[in-house]
């Protein structure tokens, strides 16, 4: 199979036949063996009703119906268990992602040796309220991960399927697959200028806690994907420096002690400063000693209840 186009979607009933039809045109048009994986994340509208439609019309539309709403990282973390095809796609339901920029994605990947390819929402049709944020918040990104793309959040990404099937999406993942790939071996990313279509159906569901939430995440991917399968190497590590600056400075209080004797060692804040860093260095490598622990019999962070297939 060429293509597994995955399409996570939550109240997006108006716009799924529109996106099928769309989808299946381009797919003919170049003769593509393929499959629509859509996965609706507990939606509440007639979403799910609509892909089972879709289904019984298409056999290379499947569907998977989570019993709540999880987020976008459990969907494609679910699709992209489920996908087969040579190339995983992945677009937004909302139709303001083109399947016309599909052919170009999977021909980067298959031809041109990429293993992940990202969208650049060059001209965006989005309100002032939301591209500075995502201007400052890709700024920063690429700061930190070293991953030179312009935009990290845009849901138009192609990627090989080893790829998917070696990175684990999770919590609010979505927006750093190009980190999670790149800290499991795959280098070679690039980008692809993408049409923004205005949203034709429904509301967005950008929120502005995702500018909190999205900086959190950026630490703690940047956290996991170095110290994820060793983080005593970092907690010890910083735990043993406050332990040995708070045995130092005990000690060089306890000589001058000896030397004069009626100098008092607890009237002087060094001495309170001293306790402070002995107990945070235990307290930094006890907990680096449990997350090694956690680390080695974590094996459900990962688990949806799955309510319906088609």
């Amino acid at each position: 199979m060429d293509i597994s186009l995955v399409i996570p979607l939550f109240n997006e009933e108006e716009s799924l036949p529109e996106l099928e039809a769309w989808v299946c045109r381009v797919m003919a048009e170049h003769k593509f063996t393929y499959e629509i994986i859509m996965v609706d994340d507990g939606s509440k509208d007639k979403s799910w009703q609509v892909v089972e439609e879709l289904s019984k019309g298409n056999p290379n539309v499947k569907g998977v119906k989570f019993r709540r709403n999880y987020g976008k990282s459990a969907a494609l973390f679910t699709g992209f268990d489920t996908a087969q095809g040579d190339v995983v796609i992945t677009m937004d339901a909302d139709l303001q992602d083109s399947p016309e920029e599909i052919p170009e994605l999977y021909h980067m990947i298959a031809k041109e040796g990429f293993d992940l390819v990202s969208g650049w929402k060059k001209k965006r049709h989005d309100p002032l309220s939301k591209r500075i944020p995502s201007k400052l918040y890709n700024a920063v990104t690429r700061k930190i991960s070293g991953i030179q793309l312009n935009d990290f959040n845009c849901g138009l990404k192609a990627y090989k399927l080893t790829v998917v099937k070696s990175i684990e999406v999770f919590g609010d993942m979505h927006r750093y697959t190009p980190l999670l790939a790149k800290w499991s071996g795959f280098r070679n990313i690039g980008e692809k200028v993408v049409e923004h279509r205005a949203r034709k159906y429904g509301y967005s569901k950008f929120g502005m806690s995702r500018l909190v939430t999205g900086f959190l995440d950026l630490l703690s991917i940047t956290f996991i994907g170095r110290f994820g399968k060793k983080p005593m190497h970092f907690l010890g590590t910083l735990g043993t420096l406050f332990f040995m600056a708070g045995f130092a400075i005990l000690a060089y209080l306890s000589y001058e002690k000896l030397i004069d004797n009626e100098y008092g060692i607890a009237d002087r804040p060094l001495f309170y400063f001293g306790i402070l860093t002995l107990i945070m260095g235990t307290q930094l490598f006890v907990t680096g000693f449990l997350a090694e622990l956690l680390v080695r019999n974590s094996n459900t962070r990962n688990k949806y209840v799955v309510e319906k297939r088609v």
